[in-house]
């Protein structure tokens, strides 16, 4: 029924002020940016699963799949560069690229061997699918199963008033004079930018949840959580996500398990691309539609998106007791 919720689990989630957890630790980047990494979970499991999260989030965002995994896997957690508790970038390396081949150092630092699953929502899918690209080897030797949530192999803006309007900047030779603009402006916007105002949950409201799933308490959260990311951070990353196109490692994809989910209220990545990417990937991706959800389904729809990580999860470890 349009506009009914669950109620959610209570959930608040740990301030940046506050001392980085035991099992904090930082991985440094090729090109000396310091990353944010967290260790949970069974340090003896003989999986270990490394979460990605999205755009202008930090690692805080899958809370919620900590509580559910860390009884069965070793978990990684890692705030991208510019997000969270991670160091900033030069302009240029604000990319996916860049986070791809950052992903991929994560995982050679903190799980140099045994069996990984990687999971990422919407930026850190993306991040999943550049390092398929970039690495191919890894994927199905290191790498044993991926986990796309809510996320996109390309084409966000390639259709509706935006598509329309990129197009003709492109045409006209003004796209980098317009990314240049925004990246100027940013420091600006930032020094008076409002935080906590009733404009900034309606936006959040429209933007990150569906037609069945915005309840006021995670409305107000991720809209906390969206706000602590600086608007240079924002503005530096905007150009990555017009040229976004990873289609082609969805081929490197289709060696290991894979989970596909999306959300038929999705505005930032519709269902359409995740049943694309699914589609694409073939017999070996298993795709969950969740209808009413929006872009915040692993907040919203907790125990949908716990029960196909830990499928995904079952699905790995019979694959591992299979080839053993």
């Amino acid at each position: 029924m349009s506009g009914v919720w669950i109620d959610p689990p209570p959930l608040s989630l740990p301030a940046l002020s506050d001392p980085p957890p035991p099992g904090s630790r930082t991985v440094t980047t090729d090109d000396g940016v310091p990353l944010h990494v967290e260790v949970d979970g069974r340090p003896d499991a003989p999986v270990t699963v490394v979460f990605s999260h999205g755009f202008t989030a930090r690692l805080a965002e899958w809370e919620l799949q900590r509580r559910a995994l860390r009884h069965r896997a070793r978990l990684v957690f890692w705030d991208q560069r510019g997000h969270g508790r991670s160091g900033w970038t030069p302009l240029t390396r604000a990319t996916i690229d860049r986070t791809g081949r950052d992903l991929g150092q994560v995982l050679d630092a903190t799980a140099p061997a045994g069996p990984v699953v990687l999971a990422g929502h919407s930026m850190g899918g993306m991040s999943i699918m550049a390092l398929a690209r970039q690495r191919p080897d890894l994927f199905g030797t290191r790498v044993v199963g991926v986990f796309l949530l809510a996320t996109s192999a390309g084409g966000l803006v390639e259709t509706g008033v935006l598509g329309f309007a990129l197009k003709l900047v492109r045409r006209l030779g003004l796209l980098p004079l317009y990314l240049r603009f925004l990246q100027l402006i940013a420091p600006v916007l930032e020094r008076f930018r409002p935080r906590g105002t009733a404009i900034g949950r309606h936006v959040t409201r429209r933007l990150l949840f569906g037609r069945d799933d915005a309840h006021p308490h995670y409305v107000r959260l991720v809209q906390d959580l969206l706000e602590e990311t600086p608007l240079t951070v924002t503005m530096a990353f905007y150009a990555t996500f017009l040229d976004h196109d990873e289609t082609a490692s969805l081929e490197v994809l289709r060696r290991v398990p894979v989970t596909v989910v999306a959300a038929t209220h999705d505005r930032l990545t519709p269902a359409a691309h995740g049943r694309r990417i699914a589609e694409t990937i073939g017999e070996g991706a298993e795709l969950v539609v969740v209808p009413g959800a929006g872009h915040s389904v692993n907040l919203t729809r907790t125990h949908i998106v716990d029960d196909a990580l830990n499928a995904l999860m079952d699905r790995v470890e019979a694959g591992l007791r299979k080839a053993g």
